[in-house]
């Protein structure tokens, strides 16, 4: 359960969107969606190499600069 403190006088808006981004950040939107269609694992696993490619690629930019 996603709890959100809210101040005193504190504006409702930047009270939601506090809510959205723990919510956004919680994933259960993106595990939803994911749900929906059946992904064969051999499909889940290329993505997976994939993704891992991209963050290995992105690390060793980063290392050179």
């Amino acid at each position: 359960m996603i709890i959100i403190p809210v101040k005193e006088g504190e504006n409702i808006e930047r009270a939601l969107k506090k809510f959205k981004r723990k919510f956004e950040k919680t994933g259960v939107i993106r595990e939803l969606r994911a749900r929906q269609a059946y992904k064969k694992p051999s499909v889940r696993r290329r993505e997976q190499i994939q993704k891992a490619r991209y963050i290995q690629k992105l690390q060793a930019e980063s290392d050179k600069a």
